[in-house]
């Protein structure tokens, strides 16, 4: 499908979508038309309807047609920020060709309304026998069947912006956008509430915002002589693991037995003991690993395209330095809008629910871990080998309802036993998958990012206030370690957003664009501290444990 024959295919289901919902209305006007009879003034209500509805859709249209040109994404709720400005708002709008864009304005309704009368016209009577009872039934079947393509079709996760994303160009991408529907779902999603976090005046929370990412005085990564890398250029796979909580870990303090795969890797590799995920979900998980980028208490920067594409992302940093990018999920890409999110980070390539055999959707949410890995392997062996590559890769096994394709390894039915169980499938997953790739010779030269995207209350039913929910295992291993740097422990505290600080100063690759982020390997780091999208957890100016000073056999 060529370009524009991509922004017209892709974007007819969020049109469709949006048809849907203008359909509401109309619909029940017909189911009441048919219940009240002939007095009832159907037609004339839906006539006005179309009528109304028509002018805002082409307002819409015709303001997206201007403001895109000046602000690069299409129209949401955004305006809606300087409505007590009018005088400003028209300022900003002296320079647009009004005469044109009235024009426009005016032929969309000149249409609008000759398609409406040619296609629609008045409303037929009922048929002869045919009965207003039966009439308001078949209204009220056609009602229920808008929420089909309401919702995108009849797949697991609701359409968004997600799936009319295509291509690696931004311009095709929102152009596949519908705007009525971008700018009533910005509406639904937008908090016009004060803001319940402001506890002090911007200017002291940006001193101490500056002295908490303060740049290092000292050497950083490489540059530190604390690398723990033997090649400059490795292979990176990049795990996330679903709702890892550090409580089944036992290297992390939690219980022993459930992930004994990442338990050795510990041990043979480096373990951060003290790291925080930065928010309880998963969107907001991946924005923080991917992106170094803190999660919001009321909301998700993932929720909103045209911010995402802005932030910087690990894909984008990899590939300039010469990396080909791959993302794995054996879900489907739409969920929590993260397709839009990956698309704009320009991964090479995407795979996800839809790329594996029916059969091999075995699981609620789609393919089962031990598969997800088996295709991981099975690509990683056909790649280039002239090429190094970033991977990430994202299980979904251990998400609920925690079904297993596996015989249960721990007792029990309740929901702690059942995502005890889940979590010991992924890590058996995973060292099957690991123990394989071992063997391959692309190996040696490989570095294995293990974190979780997010913790969880169980088991314990831990508290949002609770550090427990919260802390989450992060492990580097693979091939490409120096023998020297296995098995050492980080007691420095971290959280998600300094894990690509972390890994991009290790390769000497530049991390200014992640500001939010810090080398957890920097030797004499001062400053300990990790944030939620809830609270602020621990914030310690006491010097942290030098990285490099605790150390295990393997």
């Amino acid at each position: 499908m060529g370009y524009r024959g991509g922004i017209f295919g892709y974007g007819l289901r969020l049109d469709a979508s949006t048809a849907a919902y203008l359909c509401i209305l109309p619909f029940v006007l017909l189911l009441g038309g048919n219940l009240a009879g002939p007095r009832f003034p159907t037609d004339r209500l839906i006539r006005f309807y179309t009528a109304v509805m028509g002018v805002v859709v082409s307002a819409f249209t015709v303001a997206d047609l201007e403001l895109y040109r000046a602000w690069g994404f299409r129209l949401d709720a955004t305006p809606l920020q300087y409505i007590d400005s009018p005088a400003e708002m028209m300022a900003s709008a002296g320079s647009a060709p009004v005469l044109l864009l009235g024009g426009v304005f005016g032929a969309l309704l000149v249409l609008g309304w000759v398609l409406y009368k040619k296609l629609v016209g008045r409303l037929p009577a009922l048929p002869a026998g045919f009965g207003r009872l039966r009439a308001a039934l078949v209204s009220l079947l056609l009602l229920a069947l808008l929420v089909v393509p309401m919702r995108g079709g009849v797949q697991q996760i609701p359409i968004n912006q997600s799936d009319v994303y295509f291509s690696s160009q931004s311009f095709a991408n929102h152009a596949a956008v519908n705007v009525p529907w971008n700018v009533l779902n910005s509406l639904m999603l937008k908090n016009t509430g004060p803001n319940p976090y402001q506890f002090m005046p911007d200017s002291i929370a940006q001193r101490i915002v500056k002295q908490l990412y303060a740049a290092p005085t000292t050497a950083t990564g490489a540059d530190s002589g604390n690398n723990i890398l033997r090649t400059p250029r490795p292979n990176v796979l990049f795990i996330i693991l679903e709702s890892f909580t550090a409580k089944f870990v036992a290297s992390t303090g939690g219980e022993r037995g459930v992930t004994t795969t990442l338990d050795s890797l510990a041990r043979t590799g480096v373990l951060f003991k003290n790291v925080y995920a930065s928010g309880d979900r998963s969107q907001k998980g991946l924005v923080a690993l991917l992106s170094g980028y803190p999660n919001q208490p009321t909301g998700s920067i993932i929720k909103v395209p045209r911010k995402t594409e802005r932030l910087p992302h690990l894909a984008r940093s990899f590939q300039q330095a010469g990396y080909r990018s791959a993302y794995y999920y054996g879900g489907e890409l739409a969920f929590a809008n993260m397709k839009s999110y990956l698309v704009a980070a320009g991964y090479d390539q995407l795979t996800e629910r839809a790329d594996f055999a029916p059969q091999e959707q075995n699981s609620k949410w789609g393919a089962h871990d031990h598969i997800l890995f088996n295709r991981i392997l099975t690509d990683l062996n056909q790649r280039p080998a002239t090429q190094p590559f970033f991977l990430t890769a994202f299980t979904l096994s251990s998400h609920e309802p925690f079904d297993i394709p596996i015989p249960k390894k721990f007792p029990g039915t309740n929901e702690t036993a059942l995502f005890r169980n889940s979590i010991y499938y992924t890590d058996w997953a995973l060292g099957r998958f690991l123990r394989q790739a071992s063997q391959q010779p692309w190996w040696d030269n490989t570095l294995v990012v293990l974190v979780a995207d997010h913790g969880h209350p169980l088991p314990g039913n831990s508290s949002n206030e609770s550090p427990a929910k919260f802390h989450i295992p992060l492990v580097l291993a693979g091939g490409a370690l120096r023998p020297e740097a296995r098995g050492r422990v980080v007691a420095s505290f971290g959280t998600q957003t300094d894990v690509a600080t972390t890994l991009l100063s290790q390769l000497n690759l530049p991390t200014q664009e992640y500001a939010w982020g810090r080398d957890l390997l920097r030797p004499g780091a001062n400053l300990s501290r990790f944030i939620t999208s809830t609270m602020v957890l621990a914030c310690s100016r006491r010097p942290a444990p030098s990285p490099t000073t605790t150390s295990r056999g393997a």
